[in-house]
């Protein structure tokens, strides 16, 4: 197919698209201050100094309180594949709107859970959590798919994604505050579920599976989309009645390496994501309130960093300077391997040097922004029809890796003040970065796959970006 130049060249401002961008951001958003909410919440939950004395405390022990940090992904990652599909057949909208809105609910409750049923009943409510979250990135990535033609995904998929960063900052850096305020460490639930409950509302009125959904868009953009994605390859059938190339995926090298580089991803984010609020505590010191505003610094430099890459990674691709898949694995090499090296660093601090941790803290997770124009959106790549199923797939088994972090921190760390015990912890996230990105560099592609398009003569792909893989 040769490429319409005109949709290529001709410049639009602000649209549809950008709107839906900006929903999807606010969605993650959401969703990533319910998930880390019990991170802070847990140290409040279970020691109350610092934090408002006239609400419950409870006794769980480290073992206790990483269980509960994990729960949320065994429920997690049963979803992550059955919402590709549904995303695919029912439209992106109706699952992340049906998941997400759930979960706001539900996360209302866990003050009243904990106090009905202890750290069990929580445990269960975080499972049933993960269960409903689990939609959401199958559902993100099939939206961006259908929405954002293909030069503009390295910027407005960032610009989605970020939002991960923006929940966890809000979250862990006002926690704090929740928690030695009036209305004590209930409110880090009831703010975060009932902020998710708006969320559910505007986006029922104004979100769309599609452009072709989408009433009030304009015929100019609506095509622009269109003509942009036709550059890619495509089926000559409906989205919604190819045939899903199971076996395709599980041998294709390409989409294996983009399995491991997600777990390895993963592993260390989630290990961290997680554990710092003990960590700054525990090992540094630091008392609730400036715990929960240093535990959020990290997420912040990601969040700008984030930004940043894809800014670069936009302008190394309009003046081809270099191509897709060299873009790919630079970017994600700078996301795994920086933060790796970081991680090494921290391995030998100890309290009497906690401005130099929080350093390397911020320095670890900042970088790690660069996977957003990494393997991130690889599945887009490889198969435009097929993003939200790989997107599930490789999600379920990278938050596998999300479960047995936090159970792994609890077996190693038994004395949350040994400085030695951390380093463990942080010398396995490191070769776990190591192993997982140097796969990615000589396995990993860029172009669209075979497997893209089974039921049909599959047709050369002349993307917008330059897809030789040198």
């Amino acid at each position: 197919m040769v490429k319409n130049r005109r949709f290529q060249e001709e410049e639009y401002g602000l649209g549809v698209r950008h709107m839906q961008t900006f929903l999807l951001f606010f969605a993650l958003t959401v969703a990533y201050a319910q998930r880390v909410n019990l991170s802070v919440a847990v140290v409040a939950m279970t020691d109350s100094k610092g934090s408002n004395l006239n609400f419950p405390e409870y006794n769980w022990p480290e073992k206790t309180k990483s269980l509960l940090l994990s729960s949320f992904f065994w429920g997690y990652v049963l979803t992550q594949v059955p919402s590709g599909q549904l995303a695919r057949k029912f439209g992106g909208k109706i699952t992340l709107l049906t998941g997400l809105g759930l979960c706001s609910v539900l996360n209302i409750f866990t003050p009243l859970f904990a106090r009905w049923g202890g750290w069990q009943l929580v445990c269960a409510l975080r499972v049933m959590e993960g269960l409903c979250q689990g939609v959401v990135f199958p559902s993100v990535h099939t939206l961006i798919s259908a929405w954002v033609p293909p030069s503009e995904r390295p910027v407005l998929g960032t610009c989605a994604y970020t939002g991960n960063q923006f929940g966890t900052i809000v979250m862990l850096a006002t926690s704090g505050l929740l928690a030695s305020s009036s209305a004590g460490w209930p409110s880090i639930f009831y703010i975060s579920g009932g902020v998710g409950c708006i969320w559910a509302i505007v986006f029922f009125f104004w979100g769309a599976s599609s452009p072709a959904q989408y009433k009030r868009i304009s015929v100019e953009e609506r095509k622009m989309i269109e003509m942009a994605q036709a550059s890619e390859a495509v089926s000559e059938q409906p989205k919604e009645k190819l045939h899903t190339p199971w076996l395709s995926f599980l041998t294709s090298p390409a989409f294996l390496a983009l399995i491991i580089a997600h777990s390895a991803n993963n592993w260390g984010f989630w290990t961290l994501l997680t554990e710092i609020p003990s960590y700054m505590k525990n090992v540094l010191g630091k008392d609730i309130k400036s715990n929960a505003l240093l535990s959020a610094l990290p997420y912040f430099a990601m969040f700008v960093m984030s930004f940043i890459f894809s800014g670069i990674a936009m302008q190394l691709n309009k003046r081809n300077c270099i191509s897709t898949v060299t873009s790919r694995k630079l970017f994600n090499s700078i996301g795994l391997w920086v933060p790796m090296l970081a991680l090494i660093g921290l391995a030998y601090v100890d309290r009497a040097q906690s401005n130099l941790a929080v350093i390397l803290l911020t320095v670890t997770v900042g970088f790690n922004g660069a996977c957003y124009v990494g393997f991130q959106i690889n599945h887009l790549d490889l198969s435009p029809n097929f993003a939200g199923i790989l997107m599930g797939i490789t999600n379920c088994v990278g938050n596998i890796m999300s479960i047995i972090a936090p159970l792994l921190v609890g077996f190693i760390v038994n004395n949350e003040e040994d400085v030695e015990q951390w380093r463990v912890v942080f010398f396995i996230a490191a070769a776990i970065y190591l192993v997982g990105n140097g796969l990615f560099i000589i396995f990993g592609k860029a172009n669209v796959q075979p497997w893209n398009d089974p039921p049909a003569k599959h047709r050369r792909s002349s993307t917008l970006h330059v897809e030789s893989q040198h």
